[in-house]
């Protein structure tokens, strides 16, 4: 690890002289607000403080210690690796932005995915660690804090993206505005014609018709029997698309799918056919991040038909079914099931289309930049007296370009909490961090739904600071009247406000999603 950050750091500044040519003066970059030589130099400035975070944990790694302590040191080198690869990025992409390894072609908002991931890492690293005995919380937590602010620093010398900002600054409007300033991509059933034909096959076609890289069958008639086991045979920093499709059955294991094993698509007999199962927990000595069933974090994942699911139980707090770090990826026709926790959109950009997502307490939380289209979103029955939140989005600092969209889809619960809503309140979401995003739009509302709508964190927490908006949703949950009064809280006014949370325009999806050859819809008309 520690060569590698040497390693680094040399290539940075060799490649800083080469663009410099030797001169003391960097030339300027389209996509930043400050000269390229001082971008630079704080990203190198970060990157030398998160050597010593690693430096510090690392003394800790071998050390005879608790479960949930070398989980979170696990955790906390592994994220901090994976920040110094997306400050990379982001230094690479300000030098280079014509590169041929830049993401989605418009450099300002890759940075800017970029960085807000890295940002988030250093949180997760530092909250991995509470519930130890915090000497090592304690060492760290100042090298932590300080990249943290390195990263604010840098988040603010990069041109901000107009198309993508999301009325953040926007008052509170009127009643719901029109349909307009869509525009209609995709017929009901059927994908663009710009799409690519081979992987607009792989999510047209049934199983039987795709040509696929790895079988995975628990009943051993496939290539592999496990699904870890296929996706350690998949080829590392591949352009090409690698097809796994894993058969019916249930798979007791838990996935990782590592940073260098990108473009990865997985395909599953159908939603609860082909179900991937665990139960870790945070009552049980993980961490939030560790819980997960299954992990990604290469970038370009695809899954179609899938259940993921965790089974801890509403008694076991943070048990998480499916954790993401992967850009750029799409969950399409899959599940996500569990109680609190249940999905855990970490960071970067993500899109799920025509999935179901049930669960309790923060069940769709996270850091990252997502779209959910067509999807089914439903409480569940967890702790007598517990309120179930939806949402908890965690975005730090104005700048991050990240938030929950959730649109044309159905919010409601499941039948044993819509016969009981005397006992069980639930809302549309609360605010894990300071400046928490989320906006709900076009949207089925059900009376599961407090009229309240949105629940506090802890007393005044982030009510000023947080965005969150309603935009022409319908059903009895959907009603206006009632709703919290925040300054953060806002009713849409018009399509202009509400067409920055679109997937045009949130996560730049004409830019990427076309290739996958899911269908979604680029603005506001379905």
């Amino acid at each position: 690890m520690t060569a590698s950050f040497l390693k680094l750091l040399f290539m940075v500044i060799v490649f800083l002289c080469l663009v410099s040519g030797g001169n003391s003066d960097f030339g300027e970059s389209d996509c930043l607000t400050v000269p390229a030589k001082e971008f630079a130099g704080t990203v190198m400035s970060t990157v030398g403080i998160v050597r010593q975070v690693v430096s510090a944990v690392s003394k800790f790694a071998s050390a005879d210690s608790d479960f949930r302590l070398s989980n979170a040191i696990y955790d906390c080198l592994d994220l901090m690796d994976f920040s110094v690869d997306q400050l990379s990025a982001a230094l690479s992409a300000s030098q280079t932005p014509n590169g041929k390894d830049n993401s989605t072609g418009n450099v300002s908002a890759d940075m800017n995915a970029w960085l807000s991931g890295a940002l988030t890492n250093q949180d997760t690293c530092k909250e991995g660690f509470d519930g130890t005995n915090g000497i090592l919380k304690s060492l760290v937590s100042d090298n932590l804090d300080q990249t943290s602010s390195l990263i604010h620093d840098l988040l603010s010398m990069v041109n901000s993206n107009p198309t993508s900002s999301g009325g953040t600054d926007k008052g509170r409007g009127g009643g719901g505005g029109g349909r307009s300033g869509g525009r209609k991509l995709i017929a009901d059933g059927k994908f663009p014609n710009w799409l690519k034909s081979h992987d607009r096959r792989l999510l047209q076609a049934t199983n039987g018709a795709v040509v696929v890289d790895a079988v995975v069958a628990a009943d051993g008639t496939g290539k592999f029997t496990s699904i870890g086991d296929a996706i350690r045979a998949a080829p590392e920093k591949s352009n090409k698309r690698y097809v796994i499709y894993v058969k019916k059955g249930v798979y007791k294991e838990y996935v990782e799918i590592g940073k260098k094993k990108m473009n990865i698509m997985m395909i599953g007999d159908g939603m609860d056919v082909t179900v991937i199962s665990g139960n870790r927990s945070y009552v049980d000595g993980w961490t939030t991040y560790r819980t997960a069933t299954f992990a990604v974090r290469g970038e370009g994942f695809i899954a179609r038909d899938i259940t993921f699911e965790n089974t801890a139980g509403p008694g076991k707090n943070q048990a998480v079914a499916y954790r993401s770090d992967s850009d750029r990826s799409v969950l399409y026709r899959c599940v996500f099931r569990g109680y609190q926790d249940t999905l855990y959109a970490h960071s970067m950009r993500q899109f799920y289309r025509e999935c179901t997502i049930t669960g309790t307490v923060d069940f769709i939380f996270g850091h990252g930049a997502c779209v959910f289209q067509n999807c089914q979103i439903l409480a569940r029955k967890g702790l007598p007296n517990q309120k179930n939140t939806i949402t908890a989005h965690g975005r730090k600092d104005p700048k991050e370009q990240t938030g929950f969209s959730i649109q044309f889809c159905n919010i409601s619960a499941e039948l044993d909490v819509l016969a009981s809503l005397n006992s069980i309140s639930t809302y549309l979401g609360r605010p894990w961090k300071l400046y928490s995003r989320t906006v709900i739009m076009q949207s089925y509302i059900s009376s599961a739904i407090r009229p309240e709508g949105w629940l506090e964190w802890n007393g005044n927490f982030a009510l000023n600071t947080l965005f969150y908006g309603e935009y022409m949703n319908y059903g009895p949950g959907s009603g206006l009247g009632a709703r919290i009064k925040w300054p953060g809280y806002h009713v849409l006014s018009d399509s202009a406000q509400a067409n920055g949370f679109t997937v045009a325009q949130f996560i730049m999806g004409n830019k990427w999603l076309p290739s996958t050859g899911v269908r979604y819809t680029a603005g506001l008309t379905n």
